[in-house]
């Protein structure tokens, strides 16, 4: 029987680097962004809107339901890989706890977290490396995106970071996050291997020897679906980067990212 794993982290903080590190270790199959979240959260809605699920003995739906979400998502995984570990990335799992504890219980939910003003400079240097495409978040009629605090305020209220953000605020305070493991993406830089070691100890599964100075492109997407900030390519070698988010953004949206974000700050102890 397979073990499932789930990587719920934040948008440019080290998931596709963590996801390459964990499938070095032959046991795992790692995914690239996964859509099975999203085939579950479908059938969810169906279960929950659909007259003819309602017409029935509400307990024994539920009971078929959550079945039915478990040995799909096992047989998703049966059917790509006989490996006996999964380790599947979708931002959603973190969030969505407690429909995927409903039919997979106790699961194992790891995190990858950054300073939001790397996030954020991330996505800016990426909105600066491609001056020959068109950018839906430039509208120079209606004067937005133009300024970088302009792009950093649309980042802020929309999906990927918007949403990642306000997502994880609610998984800490439902109380949830005591069920994931986070990860800070700098530490991780820094001190691989004990940070390797700690999750290790949170899958509960015998420490595998990585190598992180040859980290091979195992998964694959293609990233011209996702536009200009779908980067998914990883460094062969992990190296700790300092900080150039002030170079990029400026001081005044670097303390008003900070002030903004004073519940992550004071939570993972960012400075």
């Amino acid at each position: 029987m397979k073990k499932l794993y789930f990587q719920s982290s934040l948008p440019r903080a080290g998931s596709t680097l963590l996801q390459n590190i964990m499938g070095q270790n032959p046991k795992f199959y790692v995914t690239p962004t996964s859509g099975v979240l999203e085939l579950l959260y479908a059938a969810r809605n169906n279960y929950s809107t659909d007259p003819a699920f309602k017409a029935q003995d509400p307990q024994l739906m539920k009971e078929g339901f959550l079945s039915f979400c478990n040995q799909g998502l096992m047989g998703f995984f049966n059917a790509l890989t006989d490996k006996p570990y999964v380790l599947d990335k979708s931002r959603g799992w973190g969030y969505y706890y407690g429909f995927l504890n409903s039919f997979y219980p106790n699961p194992k939910v790891i995190c990858m977290v950054r300073d939001p003003r790397d996030i954020y400079a991330s996505m800016e240097k990426n909105h600066r490396k491609y001056p020959e495409l068109s950018s839906d978040l430039v509208n120079d009629g209606a004067m937005t995106g133009i300024t970088t605090e302009q792009r950093i305020d649309i980042w802020k209220e929309n999906p990927p970071v918007g949403l990642a953000f306000t997502r994880l605020y609610q998984i800490i305070k439902e109380g949830n996050d005591k069920h994931i493991h986070f990860i800070k993406f700098e530490t991780f830089c820094k001190s691989p291997k004990k940070e390797m070691e700690k999750l290790y100890n949170y899958l509960e599964l015998p420490y595998f020897e990585h190598d992180f100075d040859n980290i091979e492109q195992i998964t694959q997407e293609d990233d011209k679906v996702y536009g200009i900030f779908g980067d998914h390519a990883i460094k062969n070698k992990l190296e700790y980067v300092p900080s150039n988010a002030k170079e990029i953004l400026g001081k005044g949206a670097c303390d008003w990212i900070k002030s903004n974000y004073k519940w992550f700050y004071d939570y993972f102890k960012y400075i």
